[in-house]
């Protein structure tokens, strides 16, 4: 996680998806205008791109309606303080750490042990009975344990053999679950 592109990867693809929502417009029909506002997210590089911080989001031009439209997100997970891919491989690190090499993790992300274990909860809670995973669990070839989420998430996609891909894949699944 020490390496930016791997974030600019992320916002790419954020770039992406928020001008096919910028392409499709407002329900009313209207135009959308950018609405795009700052995140102050933990857990990435010292070395990021200050783009990297920015929310897209947009509002309807057409008078009355003014609606805001805010694209899912590779880069945040709903209302998350840490990046997404923090959110998601923390809790597969701490599976197999020992509890120096947690304590490592804990000092170099700032994160608390108890912060960890809550968003094991989200993927073995939240996630997995989320109306996404309920529809898409069903196109794994082999089965993901629940229990073991996020690890066997991840493991799920091991067809794909760049390590960056499997995870932007996973969290493009996970970023449509977040309402």
């Amino acid at each position: 996680m020490e390496d930016a592109r791997f974030f600019d990867l992320l916002l790419k693809l954020d770039e992406d998806v928020a001008a096919e929502a910028r392409d499709r417009g407002c329900e009313c029909g209207g135009a959308l205008h950018s609405a795009r506002y700052v995140r102050k997210p933990r857990g990435g590089p010292d070395t990021l791109n200050p783009e990297t911080n920015i929310r897209f989001s947009f509002c309807c031009a057409k008078e009355g309606c003014r609606r805001r439209v805010t694209p899912p997100s590779l880069r945040f997970l709903d209302r998350k303080v840490f990046f997404g891919v923090i959110v998601l491989l923390l809790p597969i690190l701490r599976d197999g750490l020992t509890p120096a090499r947690l304590r490592r993790l804990v000092e170099r992300f700032q994160v608390r042990e108890r912060t960890v274990r809550r968003w094991i909860r989200f993927w073995r809670e939240t996630f997995a009975t989320s109306r996404t995973w309920q529809a898409t669990r069903r196109f794994f070839a082999t089965p993901v344990n629940k229990e073991a989420m996020p690890t066997s998430l991840v493991d799920a996609f091991s067809l794909m053999k760049d390590p960056h891909g499997r995870v932007a894949a996973v969290l493009r699944m996970v970023s449509a679950a977040a309402p």
